[in-house]
This record gives structure tokens, C-alpha cells and sequence, in this order.
């Protein structure tokens, strides 16, 4: 599996570039940023995005996703609960610090729910609903990684005190959800560095599976 992080935008988001080794196709998780830095990433790496994944529509996470999704032509997909109008209060949010304004998200081409299979030709990944960062919050898992958006990070977790954010559910999806997991999936998150679930589970101090010093 060809797998490539790319740091983009004012706050530093991860855009992740995922394709097959055997058939060069690939997908784009989270294009927040930058649009001709993953362009440009997408041509080295010499594959043909065939779909978009948005693991919520925070605006740093969408930022470069209609130039993406225009030059790429690839089918656009994000969970069903996150088509609200949580983003557009958001964007008139962030728009200062991401340049001016988001406008719309594009229509997307299929929307998700939990227990999706993403395929790729040989690879396969699965939906998971993790709601509570935002409302239709997913995490993608397959091939022994999971991308979880902002819902889980490297000894942290993601903020609930934006509109359409709730703690309890962060916490239901991060326990129910990605704690199920075994410990050694890496975990990519939507801002920072890579970890693993077993990581988290020992030293995460928002977990109450963590040990408390």
C-alpha cells in the first residue's frame, strides 16, 4: 500500500494520499489545504485519485477540496450526518485564517454510513462512525491503519466545544469504537503525528483505560 502524509495549511492539517501498489489507484483522505502541494504529490506518486474521503467537513480539513476534486475528477464521499449546516457556520469561523472565504462543500457523489466498505482494487477499507468532534465524524480502517480525522490524536483527543460537537460522543466513539481495535493499528490522525491504538490505550490521560500517574 502506498501511504503518504502530507502537512497542510495554517493549522497544520493531514492530508493523506492512499493508493495500490498493483493498480496505481488511489484515494485522498481530508484535502484541508494546499491543493497544488497534493496535486503535485498525487503526479509524483504516479497515481489516479478515484475517490475523495472527508472525515468531517471542518473547514481545515476541506479547505483544497473543490480545486482537488475538479482536477482529479474523483467521486466525493463523507458520512451522511455530516451534510448539515455545522460547516458553514464554521467557515464564516475560519475563513480569515484560511484566506478569505470557503464557500460551499461540493455535492458529494455517495454518502457514507457505518459499516461502509471503501475498495480500492485490492484495497479495502471500512467505515467507522465516530461522531462527536463533529457530527458525522468518520474514521477509515483497513491493511492495519486507521485514519480517525480529529476524533482521536497522540495523547489527546479532539475538541467538542465547537457547533455540532459533543463530548459524550467523542468519548463513546473513541472507547466503543477505536479502543475495540488491536494495539498495534496505527493510528493517523487529522493533526500531529502517527500513533498506535495500544499507545493510547497506556498513555493517553483522556482515556479511562490510561493509567493515571
Amino acid at each position: 500500500m502506498i501511504l503518504e502524509t502530507l502537512f497542510v495549511g495554517p493549522f497544520a492539517s493531514n492530508c493523506y494520499i492512499v493508493g495500490s501498489e498493483l493498480t496505481k489507484r488511489g484515494m485522498i483522505i481530508d484535502p484541508g489545504a494546499e491543493a497544488k502541494t497534493i496535486l503535485e504529490a498525487v503526479d509524483r506518486l504516479g497515481l489516479s485519485i478515484s475517490i475523495i474521503v472527508i472525515t468531517h467537513a471542518h473547514p481545515d480539513h476541506v479547505g483544497a477540496l473543490k480545486s482537488v476534486k475538479e482536477k482529479t475528477g474523483a467521486e466525493l464521499v463523507l458520512h451522511e450526518a455530516e451534510e448539515t449546516g455545522v460547516f458553514q457556520v464554521l467557515s464564516q469561523m475560519f475563513a480569515p485564517m484560511m484566506g478569505g472565504s470557503l464557500g460551499r462543500l461540493p455535492k458529494p457523489d455517495k454518502l457514507l454510513k457505518d459499516g461502509d466498505v471503501i475498495d480500492i482494487d485490492d484495497l479495502h477499507f471500512t467505515v467507522l462512525y465516530t461522531p462527536g468532534h463533529s457530527p458525522g465524524g468518520i474514521s477509515i480502517l483497513g491493511h492495519g491503519v486507521v485514519f480517525v480525522g480529529d476524533t482521536l490524536f497522540n495523547l489527546s483527543i479532539g475538541r467538542t466545544d465547537l457547533p455540532g460537537c459533543s463530548y459524550e460522543k467523542l468519548m463513546s466513539s473513541i472507547e466503543d469504537k477505536l479502543m475495540a481495535l488491536p494495539d498495534e493499528t496505527v493510528v493517523y490522525p487529522g493533526h500531529g503525528p502517527e500513533t498506535t491504538i495500544g499507545a493510547e490505550r497506556r498513555m493517553n490521560p483522556f482515556l479511562r483505560s490510561a493509567p493515571i500517574d
